[in-house]
Order: C-alpha cells, then structure tokens, then sequence
C-alpha cells in the first residue's frame, strides 16, 4: 500500500497551510475514486486514506508544536482506529495525556483541532488524561469499546501502553458484561432500523446483517480474546476459516457499497436512500437501465445481509457458550442423531446432514412437534451449513425429503418458527430451485417494501396467525378454521410471486412452477390444479375490489365467473389479505378490508343463487326503500315528507347507497338548514370503514375538483367518490376519505374541514391548493400516465388511470373533467406507492358514453395535466 505523490509526509514545510491542504486533500478524494472504478481492493482504499489521515495528522501534530508536549499522545480511536477509513467516515481521534493538561498544552490542542476543522474533516475528537478515560469508559461501554481499538498516531506511546493496560483491568467491563451488553446493544440497534435489514433505504452500517454486525463479533471477541482480527479467532476453534473468509466477503461487498455511497451523497450517511441507489450501483459498474441496475445491486446486498445475520447468530452463541458462565445445561433426548438442550435442538451424530441429507428436513420436523424448542444450537447451525455448501442435488429431488417437507407444511406448527428457521437458514433456498432465484429479489417501487422472498416469508406467517388475528382480521379468522386442507393454501402463498424476475406473466409462471411441484410432491392432480389456479389468479381479488365499480352486478357476475365456487373464494380471500398486509407496513386498512368483504359477500351470493340467475333490480331497489322508509318512521320521520323528498333521487341513488346511508342522508334532508347553501355531513362514528362525507349541492361542473382540493388541503386521503344527481338539478356526493396513515379523520379537523367543503362549493373560482412538494422518497420513481379506457358499460365511459402519486392529483384530474363539460359518477381511487391507480367512471353532460373524439381529447388532456414534469 503507497500513497505515491499523494503521500502527507512529502509536502514541503512552506505548503503546511489551510489552502493548500484541503486541495491537496481533494484531489487525494478525487484519485481514490478512479482508482476505486478502476476494481482496486476496496481493503486498500480503506486503509490507504486511513494511512493518508495517520501522516497528515502526524505532520499537522509537529508543526503546531504538539511533539514537545512530552506527556501528550494522539490516538486514532473507533473505526479510524482499525484503519479503516471510507471517503466520509468520521476521523476518530483521543488526544491522551499521561498528567493533567497544562494550560500551554490545552491551547496547542485547541489550535490543533481548530486547523482540522477548518480542513473541513469529519473529526470526532476527545481529551483525557488516564484517569478519565478509566472513569468515562466504566460508564460508557461505547466509550470502552472506540478506546479498545485505540492505535497509536504520534506522540508519547507510554501513553498508549498504559491505556491498553488500563483497559485489561479485571474491574474495567469484564468480558461476560461486555458481551452481554453488546448483544443488547445490537439488538435495539435492529429494532431501530425496523429489525429485517430488508426495508427500501437500509441502513449499511446499523441494520441487521449491517458492518456494525461483524463489527461486533470482532470487539467481542478482542475483550475476551485479546484477538487483534477475527483471523485468529480460528486458533481457537470458534470460527472456522471457512467461516472467517465469507464474513470478509460479505464486509468487502459492503465496504464497496459504502465507499460508493460516501461519494455520491457527499456526506457520511450510511442510508441507501432513494435518492443515491442509482447512481451508486452505476458507481458499482451495474448494468441495464436504472431499475434493472438497482434491483441487481440490491438483490447482492441484500443476499450479503442475510450471510452476515446467519453468522453473526451462530458466532453469537459460541461465544456465549465461552464468556457467559452457565450450570450444566438440562439435555433431554430426541432420538439417536438428536437431543433439546435448554432450549435449542442440536445435532448429535457429527456430519448426519451430509451423508443423509433427508436428516435436515428432519430436524425441522422436529422444531415443529416441539413448542418448547425455540432454535438451533450453534454447533448444529454450523452443520447445517456445511451440508448445505456441499449438496451435489435439490432437497426435492430426494423422495424423503418430500415425504418430510409435506409433513412439515402440514403440521399444526410446521409453518410458524419451524418454516421460519427453514427460510432464514437458507434451507428453501436450497430445497425449491425458483426459491433460490428469489431471494434478496427487489422491485424497484415504493410499493413492495421487502424482497420478494422476504414478502412471502411475511404473507406465510399472516396466513398462520389468522387463528390468533380474529380482532384485526375477522372473516379471514373464521373462513381458516374450516378450510380443509390448509396445506394447499400455504404452497399457493410459497409459490405466489416466485416468478417475479422473470421474463413473463409471474403469476401465469408461477402457476406452472406451483403445478410441477404439487405433481412432484405426490398432491393429487386436482389439489395440484386447485394450487396453481390460487397462484394464477392471486391478484383478481384485490384488483377487483379496490380498481373495478363492485356495486355493479354485472363486474360481480364477471368476477364470479373465474371464482366458479365458494372453495376457490375462501381460499382466495384469506390468500389476498395476507398478500396486502405482507406487502409494506401500512398498506392495510379498514377501507381495503371493507372492499374485499363486500366482494367477497356479493360474490358468495351470487356463487349460492347461481351464476345464470337473474338479478331482480326493482325489487332490490323495492326492498331497499322499504326497509329505509322503516328505519327512518322509527326515528320519527314522517312518511310523506321522505317521499315527497325521495321522489327527486334517481334509481341510481338507492342502488349505490346502503339503507343506514338513506336514512343519514334523508334525516339531515328533512331537518331545517339553508337550500342556498351545500348540505355537508360527515360520519364521526369510528366502527364505518372510512370517514364517510356526504354533499348536497346544487349541480355543478367543479364539486369533485373543489372538494377533494380542500380534502387534499388537510393532508387526508380520498379513497372512493360517488356522484349522482337528483332530477331537480342537484348533486349527491360521497367522499370516502382517511388520514394518511390509515384512519378515521381526528374529531378537531372534521369542522375545520366542514367550513372549507362549504367556501369551496359556494365560490369555486377561490379554491387555491396549497402546493406540497414532492416527498423525498418518491422523486425517484416518476413515469408517464398511463391512460385506459375500458369497456362502456349503461352509457358510462369508464377510464383507468395510471399516474405517478404527485401533490394534488385528484384536483388536477377533476380540473380535466370540469374542463370537459364531463360528468362523473364514480372514482375509485388505489395508491400504490408511488403511483395511483384510478378508475373513473365518466359522461357527457347529456348522461351518453364519450365518442372516440371525446376520449382522445380527455386522454390528451390528462396526459397533459399529469406529465411528472409538471409536478417537479
């Protein structure tokens, strides 16, 4: 490793002033970079600017003078102090002093530090006698552990020996404390990085399977070993070489990321934001256009994060097994090869996994029959890697192990920890071959906020805590109870989205995969049609019900079609709601779980009536009327008066609106309030899917815009609209609205909302929305509309619109229809993440389907209005 020109100890004395430097010190940046695209080791990278620093500092330390400080030492201390360095990592320093500082001592240091940060370094500095850095580091273990790897700069190096003699103290964090106190330390580390490691935006260093993760079992084991590097762990038998090469592998692909990403952002942030990921991986020398490029470069991180948890998991409990003292540990027999001991199962017969593969699926097995057993000792984990590195076939290719995984999909407790430990130790990976094409699969979207693999793992275990979820997820608690065969249910969730990736329709491939291997796995050939059919059509439950009108027959007709029977709906429906939940956090919510048990209740009618049945309307309309008309004489309504009001609502009125919302609507009607003014009502009752805003108006081209402006305005979320009007020229409307986090709009902004709905439709012209901007972690994400128009259906034109999620979408789209002289009737509204996925159901002023002429004019229009480039 050389410095070459670059080198701090060959500036001349006359060029040792700010200006010079920090020139000096780019174009030093600046040569690392290309010799970083260049594919020099990154280990060299690292250590060489953590060399530049060492002779900088040194040169900096004798020109102010600090040399004749003869009790004075600098240290490099905490990252800087194990040589490693990225382009913007913190320059660690402790100026250590053998005495008390003297004040001639204190006001070099001042100028000293005062020069490095005029530099403009990242310097993290400290000053302390001995003394204080026993005291602080007692009571600081962060503090204890950046001095643990304290290394010497300049100076006196008595005064490093003393530290590190200091710091062997038996009174200064015995190594049982430490460690106990670290594995703590990273375990709230997780949880404040969300835990998985596999959100959008992780954290490199901080995240699970992240560099502070083998960090740590190297400070570990330097507090109880002594060991300079985790190399020398292996003279002790707790890493094997092996072992020691793929934790260096994996910190070489995350040192590079990190390098990269130090570049880009210009900062020390150790977040792959949105913001750098395309950049970074074209830094990386990934290829294909900008989403191809990030997916590969994540679907390698996030591989790498998963080899680190793994080994950091299994190092872990190695050395607690050597640091923490613990009595004779309770071992209860399994069979001849397996025993529980506390509460780990553990292998007996060295090398079983190998010579009988069948074996791994049967420690698994295992997990499941025992509750108690909550996961696999150290020694065995390290078996089952072995033998998982030296398999010469699939697992499914042996006819044991299919016997053994159907067992396990089978059990009551197969797919809780047993099925968990199988994904996280790479055994699916190693089991299912399109399994292993999945793993660390990310989708370049704000949508999908974990790898596909990772998302299937999640969807898995909502399907197997439906029994525990009654309260969250009621129907799909009760349809589970009585599936009869559960297993099929779970391989249609294994194989879901295993396609994705892939050239192709995932869900149509996905189906052939799900198929072949039901047939593999000895299912019958109509389990095995019935598996594949879940997989195929995965996605038609939820489409339907958040993007397609449900109230109209004919769309449930449809839908029932390809349903064909209850068992196929059942299956479906508890399929789907572990789908959207398992999806990102957030993505679930009282409106979704609305619509999909409408869908699903319409369809299991229509199912039971019979799909060629007729659907009587007028009587539908007859009983709904009647029973209304009931509810609200009981209230106290008079007869007359309802009808005298009901006899201006078209029939499309008690079709769309359910008989408690007749009698709401029809009550405020009846009640003294201004005919000049909007009548607005909005539910306050949280047991409704969503808050719930009625208006009555006079009719008027700009109530949809004016309204979901003011809507949008309070920072809330439209999820659904109904238009109708009435024959004597006013318009009904129904806005289902949510906070933006998924509930009901909070009590103190529901009048303030009242007041603006109200100004808005008395003097349209004055409604302004109040511009936001784009969110940081949507900028990345913009595309082109995608504009449809789907079939017409009772003189209705419908549209579907595809758009990225910009500021005041639905006002700028209803500025389009108003525009037009169009009249909407119904909006449903589906975000998903960064785009919007609306249908609008539209007509003429004169209630006729548009011409061809007309829709190219709105398809131009809303094109237009929705160009990413106008919302920039």
């Amino acid at each position: 490793m050389h410095l070459g020109s670059f080198s701090p100890s060959k500036i001349e004395q006359k060029n040792l002033n700010l200006s010079f430097l920090k020139n000096h010190h780019l174009q030093f940046q600046a040569w690392q970079v290309e010799r970083f695209k260049e594919n020099i080791h990154i280990n060299h990278l690292v250590q060489q600017r953590a060399l530049y620093m060492d002779q900088l500092l040194s040169r900096l330390w004798l020109l102010i003078g600090l040399n004749k400080c003869y009790s004075l030492c600098l240290l490099a201390v905490g990252g800087y102090g194990r040589a490693e360095l990225h382009p913007k990592s913190d320059i660690d320093l402790l100026i250590l002093s053998l005495h008390e500082f003297k004040i001639e001592e204190e006001e070099k240091i001042s100028v000293f530090i005062t020069f490095l940060w005029d530099l403009k370094l990242d310097i993290g500095h400290s000053i302390r006698n001995l003394n204080n850095c026993f005291t602080i580091g007692k009571e600081d273990i962060t503090i204890a552990t950046s001095m643990l790897e304290a290394r010497y700069i300049q100076g006196n190096q008595k005064a490093l020996k003393k530290l590190q003699q200091l710091l062997q103290h038996k009174d200064f964090w015995p190594s049982d404390k430490f460690f106990i106190l670290k594995r703590e330390e990273q375990r709230l580390r997780h949880k404040n990085c969300r835990g998985d490691g596999y959100n959008l935006e992780p954290d490199l260093k901080n995240g699970c399977g992240g560099l502070r993760d083998i960090q740590t079992i190297s400070w570990v084991s330097k507090r109880h070993f002594g060991a300079s590097s985790l190399l020398i762990l292996t003279r002790y038998h707790y890493i094997t070489k092996t072992e020691y090469y793929e934790l260096i592998d994996c910190q070489t692909l995350l040192w590079r990321i990190r390098f990269a990403l130090h570049t880009i952002a210009g900062k020390a942030d150790n977040r792959l934001l949105f913001d750098f990921q395309g950049d970074v991986a074209k830094l990386l020398g990934y290829q294909g256009y900008q989403g191809l490029a990030i997916e590969n470069m994540m679907k390698k991180f996030y591989q790498t994060i998963h080899r680190v948890k793994e080994l950091n998991t299994m190092l872990l409990q190695y050395l607690d097994e050597a640091i923490v003292n613990k009595p004779n540990p309770k071992i209860i027999p399994i069979d001849m090869h397996f025993q529980q001991r506390e509460n780990m199962i553990e292998l007996k017969t060295a090398s079983l996994f190998k010579k009988h593969p069948h074996t791994i699926l049967q420690l698994f097995l295992y997990i499941a029959h025992n509750k108690n057993i909550i996961g696999i000792y150290s020694s065995t984990l390290r078996e089952l890697r072995e033998a998982r590195r030296h398999l010469k076939q699939w697992l499914q290719d042996i006819p044991e192990c299919r016997r053994l995984f159907m067992r396990i999909i089978k059990h009551p407790r197969g797919m809780g920890l047993a099925f968990t430990l199988m994904y996280e130790y790479g055994i699916l990976d190693a089991y299912i071959p399109q399994w292993s094409r999945i793993v660390g699969q990310m989708q370049f979207d704000l949508f999908h906020a974990y790898t596909v693999d990772e998302h299937t793992h999640k969807l898995l275990q909502y399907i197997y805590h439906y029994p525990q979820t009654k309260t969250l997820h009621p129907l799909a608690h009760d349809i589970f109870r009585y599936l009869e065969k559960p297993e099929l249910l779970f391989l249609s969730a294994i194989f879901h989205d295993i396609a994705k990736g892939q050239n192709g329709d995932h869900s149509e491939l996905g189906a052939i995969d799900a198929y072949d291997f039901c047939t593999l796995h000895q299912l019958s050939h109509a389990d095995s049609k019935f598996v594949a059919w879940l997989v195929k059509h995965h996605l038609i439950l939820s489409i339907t019900a958040q993007r397609r009108d449900i109230s109209d027959p004919s769309i449930i007709r449809k839908f029932a079609k390809t349903i064909k029977n209850e068992t196929h709906l059942n299956y479906l429906y508890c399929l789907t709601v572990a789908d959207i939940c398992a999806t990102s956090e957030g993505t679930w919510n009282s409106w979704k779980g609305s619509l999909l048990r409408d869908l699903y209740s319409s369809t299991k009618k229509m199912l039971r009536r019979g799909l060629d049945s007729s659907w009587d309307l007028r009587r539908h309309i007859k009983n709904r009327k009647k029973k209304s008309l009931a509810l609200l004489c009981n209230a106290g309504a008079d007869e007359n008066a309802v009808i005298n009001i009901w006899k201006n609502f078209k029939i499309d009125y008690f079709f769309r609106y359910r008989s408690a919302q007749i009698v709401w609507h029809t009550l405020a009607l009846l009640s003294p309030y201004n005919k000049e003014l909007p009548l607005i009502l909005i539910s306050t009752s949280c047991h409704k899917d969503a808050t719930e805003i009625f208006v009555y108006h006079r009719d008027m081209p700009s109530i949809f815009s004016s309204v979901v402006t003011e809507i949008d305005n309070k920072r809330l979320s439209v999820y659904d609209a109904k238009i109708l009007s009435s024959r004597d020229a006013f318009t009904l409307s129904t806005f289902s609205v949510l906070e933006q986090d998924g509930k009901h709009i909070s009590k103190d902004k529901i009048q303030r909302l009242k007041k603006a709905i109200e100004l808005a439709l008395i003097d349209p012209e004055k409604v302004n929305y109040q511009q936001k901007k784009i969110i940081r972690i949507k900028r990345q994400f913009k595309f082109e509309p995608q504009i449809t128009f789907l079939a017409t259906r009772n003189k209705r034109t419908q549209i579907e619109v595809v758009a990225f999620d910009a500021p005041g979408i639905l006002a700028n789209i209803g500025n389009v229809f108003r525009k037009l002289n169009l009249m909407l009737y119904t909006a449903k509204i589906t975000t998903i993440g960064a785009r919007v996925e609306d249908l609008f159901i539209l007509s003429t002023r004169e209630g006729d389907a548009l011409t061809v002429e007309q829709e190219s004019d709105l398809q131009t229009l809303l094109i237009l209005e929705l160009s990413p480039n106008k919302s920039s």
